[in-house]
């Protein structure tokens, strides 16, 4: 069991750091490993919580990104990740499974949309609609997750923010929204350390074997893994939607 979480939590954050929704594959694995579905989302907050702060560092550490800047955003996913996990006994899982299928269909759609020209100078000036976009992101992190650092992923490149530094700022997002989310999680005793200890191993791993490759890929192939991804998690939502009506 042990080795599982450590495969599923690299297989996982390494599709995660890529192209975001690494929940497409660690929460259904887990449950299909026999962990309790609140165990689940618990584990993956802690989980991400570490392996994105850790690749946020790496792009840090090399200046692809500035502090301050993150800083000035930050806010907004971590009260949002705190208020999603207090709801998340309030809505059930059909209801959240509705909303990612209809963010993610927006957000596939706008893909298509041509982006402004690219920020180069490290002053992203983010438009107004992005700040409570990252709350509602957040909050949807807190709550469930599978998604989220698709859609964050898709706020940033429409902002025309270059590709390295629109995954630092959403590593840093979802480490706040995983950690929002865990404090609620943990307050209500969902927390399994038997399995967050080697979910978190594999994600570590797998979030700096990610962040080392991210460079060497080109724009393009960016928005084929990113569209591929979005396609899979709305087939994966659409099938657990119906699946919950027959």
């Amino acid at each position: 069991m042990t080795l599982l979480l450590i495969f599923i939590g690299f297989a996982a954050t390494f599709i995660g750091t890529l192209a975001g929704s690494g929940g497409l594959i660690n929460l259904p694995a887990m449950l299909l490993a026999g962990v309790p579905v609140h165990n689940a989302i618990a584990s993956n907050k802690f989980s991400n919580m570490l392996s994105s702060f850790s690749s946020f560092f790496v792009l840090l550490k090399r200046k692809e990104v500035k502090l301050k800047a993150a800083l000035k955003i930050a806010p907004f996913s971590f009260i949002g990740g705190i208020m999603g996990g207090l709801i998340a006994s309030s809505l059930s899982e059909r209801t959240m499974i509705i909303i990612g299928i209809s963010l993610l269909g927006i957000a596939f759609l706008t893909s298509f949309i041509k982006k402004p020209p690219q920020q180069n100078d490290g002053h992203e000036r983010l438009s107004l609609w992005s700040y409570p976009s990252l709350f509602g992101i957040g909050t949807y992190d807190g709550m469930f997750g599978p998604g989220q650092a698709t859609f964050q992923m898709y706020l940033f490149f429409y902002q025309g923010i270059s590709y390295l530094r629109t995954i630092a700022y959403t590593r840093f997002n979802t480490f706040l929204s995983c950690f929002g989310g865990f404090i609620s999680f943990y307050v209500t005793g969902y927390v399994r350390w038997d399995v967050a200890i080697p979910l978190s191993i594999g994600s570590l791993i797998g979030a700096q074997v990610a962040v080392r490759l991210a460079g060497k890929l080109s724009k393009s192939v960016v928005k084929l893994i990113l569209r591929f991804i979005t396609v899979l998690l709305l087939i994966q939502l659409v099938y657990q939607f119906l699946g919950g009506n027959l």
